[in-house]
């Protein structure tokens, strides 16, 4: 005998809101489909049509999350990272939506696009303001180094990042961040 779910329409939509997550995380966006979603929550394909319309539609909502970082233009070169790393540990660590988005970009442009959205214009304002030249490099090479850590540490899993603590990870990272935000320019 097949269950039926109870007519909760926000829960519903949270539900395959999660589910998508999941599957974009795990198996990227060209090969989540919109019945393997369904078929996690337990309802039928269509009602996620309904309630998303597209594939493209149900990614950009699962997709959708923000990052909260503070304004740095009276923070210290010093406590720049230290500022910064909780919020990006949060965001990796605790918001399933991220780590979806970063799995999926690895193979479809869409995700990519939105990681580089999200990036563009979530992060980069907040960056720029701590910045003492050259902001369009040094907030793309923040970028390249968060965006390469997280992958490192969250998707290839590779041991001697992923092992690390928080704590641990922080000592390392806050000397390259420090250099990319407000060190000197190599130039």
């Amino acid at each position: 005998m097949t269950e039926i779910r109870p007519r909760n329409a926000a829960q519903t939509r949270a539900d395959i809101l999660s589910a998508a997550r999941r599957r974009f995380g795990s198996e990227g966006y060209e090969r989540t489909t919109l019945r393997g979603v369904a078929a996690d929550v337990g309802v039928d394909a269509a009602l996620v049509i309904r309630y998303f319309g597209s594939k493209q539609d149900l990614f950009a909502a699962a997709a959708d999350f923000e990052i909260d970082l503070p304004d740095l233009s009276d923070v210290g070169p010093d406590d720049v990272a230290g500022i910064l790393l909780p919020r990006f540990f949060a965001v990796w660590e605790e918001d399933e939506t991220f780590l979806a988005l970063l799995r999926a970009a690895m193979t479809s442009p869409l995700a990519a696009e939105t990681l580089r959205g999200v990036f563009a214009e979530q992060v980069a304002p907040k960056l720029i303001t701590a910045t003492p030249d050259f902001p369009v490099q040094r907030i793309a090479m923040m970028g390249a180094f968060v965006i390469g850590l997280a992958i490192t540490r969250y998707v290839l899993v590779n041991p001697p990042i992923a092992g690390l603590s928080r704590d641990e990870l922080s000592r390392w990272a806050s000397p390259v961040i420090r250099q990319l935000l407000v060190g000197p320019a190599p130039i």
